[in-house]
């Protein structure tokens, strides 16, 4: 008996809505990632892009526990010498809470062409409403600690 290998052709996307109000950033991340490389499914195939499309709504609701908000730092480089930049995360959590899942999310997923089309297919809102109403998404289910 051999294992069965998806292939691009064969793959339906759905589309899954994660609120994020009042839970961990990171457990947040980790389960968009999850549903974004497609191992939430029976058919997961390592080297196929079998993911689902991911929307993140409340954003700016999602905690950093422990002191994280105060001493997690993002540094980032502009491409100039010397150009080494930092941002704390209380700071970018106002200004930008979306930009902050992205990280996120980003981090958690493969560093190769399958993580980077994957990423495409997630979208994060700052509120409760979102744009994607149109492609009926369903809320996701499992319990997010």
């Amino acid at each position: 008996m051999s294992s069965y290998m998806a292939k691009p052709e064969e793959i339906k996307r759905k589309w899954y809505i994660i609120d994020a109000a009042n839970k961990p950033l990171g457990r947040v991340a980790q389960a968009a990632a999850s549903i974004l490389r497609g191992k939430h499914l029976p058919t997961f195939t390592p080297h196929v892009d079998c993911g689902d499309h991911v929307i993140i709504i409340n954003a700016e609701k999602a905690v950093l526990t422990g002191n994280k908000l105060q001493q997690k730092i993002r540094y980032y480089h502009t491409g100039w010498v010397g150009g080494i930049k930092e941002i704390h995360y209380d700071e970018l959590m106002e200004k930008n809470p979306e930009k902050a899942m992205m990280y996120a999310v980003k981090g958690m997923l493969p560093n190769n062409t399958i993580g980077r089309k994957a990423l495409t297919r997630l979208r994060v809102y700052k509120g409760a409403e979102h744009d994607n109403a149109a492609q009926q998404p369903e809320a996701w289910t499992q319990e997010i600690k």
